[in-house]
């Protein structure tokens, strides 16, 4: 997949970073560390600019959110619950309880959540779909998943200028900041479980 990915950015230059960072919102699989990272090292070689290679990475990323934002919008929680049980909770990875969760936390934090989790591994793409289901105010959740977006945008692309041909160097200490989030977003999870679990039980 990384091959296939760095052909298309050596191929189409921005196009290419603005389609896969706009696929990888999408379908958060698709690693975005790779993209960026390669990007911002090949922009010698392949003359591209690094400013106009940040804003093609995050007009991607703001696409890609917008989407995810409508399918939100246009569905309440429970019928998203049913659809993220098949094939495209599959696909995505998100599981059906994730849906109850994002409720309860994104009406607590809105837009805090929008700006910071666009930084964040694994969830910086299904924040978009909370704050669709929620009625977020379009244009601010445009603004914040830019602003955000940009940043995250920004740190790995100038990253991967400043390694040159070693961008891939980077990788390893991404995947651990990956892990860290994985595993603070799991314990978050089980505490609020076992806080419904408890507070279900005091009303009983």
């Amino acid at each position: 997949m990384n091959e296939t990915m760095m052909g298309i950015i050596q191929a189409y230059g921005y196009y290419g970073i603005f389609f896969l960072i706009f696929i990888e919102n999408i379908f958060p699989p698709i690693p975005s560390e790779v993209i960026l990272l390669f990007g911002g090292s090949a922009s010698a070689a392949l003359g591209l600019s690094v400013p106009v290679t940040i804003v093609s990475a995050t007009f991607g990323s703001l696409l890609g959110a917008l989407m995810l934002y409508y399918i939100g919008y246009r569905f309440n929680a429970e019928k998203l619950k049913k659809i993220f049980s098949g094939r495209l909770g599959r696909m995505t990875r998100i599981k059906p309880e994730y849906v109850d969760i994002s409720e309860k936390w994104f009406a607590k934090y809105q837009n805090k959540a929008v700006l910071f989790c666009r930084c964040v591994p694994l969830v910086r793409s299904f924040i978009s779909i909370p704050a669709g289901f929620s009625k977020m105010r379009p244009l601010p959740f445009a603004l914040l998943t830019a602003a955000g977006s940009a940043v995250w945008n920004s740190v790995l692309i100038f990253a991967g200028v400043a390694l040159g041909e070693a961008w891939a160097r980077a990788l390893p200490y991404i995947d651990r900041y990956s892990r860290f989030i994985a595993v603070a977003a799991a314990a978050v999870l089980a505490v609020l479980i076992a806080s419904r679990v408890v507070s279900k039980r005091k009303k009983e």
